[in-house]
C-alpha cells in the first residue's frame, strides 16, 4: 500500500529529534491503549499484520496529525468494528448495545507477562528451496499494491545484494488480507544508499528484510 505511513527516504518532515530521558508513556491513556491493543490481539481475532494494515487504513491528514498512540487507538478501533465486537457507536458514547461475544476468551492480567515474554515467532518450516543465495545481487520488484506490504517504497526497483537468509517466516502481506501465513523465504538484502537517493545522501548503506517475492534477479 503507497501510503502516507510509508515515510522513509521522505523530506519535509524535519530533523528526528529525540527526547531526552523520554518516558515510557507520556499519559496514562497510553498506557491503557497498550494495554487494550495488547489484550485484544490475545483473543486471535486478528494478528500483528492485520494491526498495521489497520493503522495504514486511516486518512492521511488524520495519520500525519496523530500521535503514536492515536495511531494505535484508532487501528484498534476499525478492527473491533470490522469483527463485530464493537460498533461505531459504542466506541463514541462507551456504552455497551450488543451482548458481548459468546467465544471471547480475555486475556487475563496474570497471564500477560508470561505471554509477552513467549513473543509470537514467525519462523515456519518449508520444503521449498531457496531461490537465493547470501552473495547474489537481486533486485526489488518494482510494486504498487493497495494492499498490506512490508517492501519500502524507496527500495523497489532497486538493486541490491543478499547478505542472509533467514529460512521461510509468515508472509506479512497474506497475512494481513486473511490469506493464511504463505510462508515463504525471508532475506537481508543490503542496499547502497546511492542506488537508492542517488549522490543526495550522506548513509552508506540500508539493510532491508525482503520475503522471497519481493525480489528478482538482477
Amino acid at each position: 500500500m503507497n501510503g502516507v505511513h510509508d515515510m522513509g527516504g521522505m523530506h519535509g518532515f524535519g530533523p528526528v529529534r529525540p527526547e531526552p530521558n523520554e518516558p515510557r508513556f507520556h499519559a496514562p491513556w497510553e498506557r491503557r491503549v497498550l494495554a487494550l491493543t495488547l489484550a485484544m490481539g490475545a483473543t486471535g481475532r486478528w494478528n500483528i499484520d492485520m494491526t498495521r494494515a489497520a493503522r495504514e487504513s486511516i486518512a492521511p491528514a488524520r495519520y500525519l496529525a496523530a500521535t503514536y498512540y492515536e495511531i494505535w487507538y484508532e487501528g484498534l478501533c476499525r478492527l473491533l468494528v470490522a469483527q463485530g465486537l464493537a460498533t461505531a457507536d459504542e466506541l463514541r458514547d462507551g456504552r455497551l448495545r450488543t451482548p458481548p461475544a459468546p467465544d471471547f476468551c480475555p486475556l487475563a492480567a496474570t497471564e500477560a507477562n508470561a505471554r509477552l515474554a513467549a513473543g509470537s515467532p514467525t519462523a515456519r518450516t518449508t520444503s521449498t528451496a531457496a531461490r537465493f543465495a547470501v552473495g547474489d545481487t537481486v533486485r526489488a520488484q518494482a510494486m504498487n499494491p493497495t494492499r498490506h506490504t512490508r517492501l519500502p517504497r524507496y527500495c523497489r526497483g532497486k538493486r541490491g545484494t543478499i547478505v542472509a537468509a533467514h529460512g521461510a517466516h509468515v508472509f506479512a502481506d497474506a497475512h494481513a488480507s486473511g490469506q493464511g501465513e504463505a510462508p515463504q523465504w525471508l532475506y537481508t538484502v543490503s542496499f547502497d544508499a546511492r542506488e537508492l537517493w542517488g549522490d543526495d545522501t550522506t548513509a552508506s548503506s540500508v539493510r532491508v528484510d525482503c520475503w522471497e517475492s519481493y525480489l528478482e534477479k538482477a
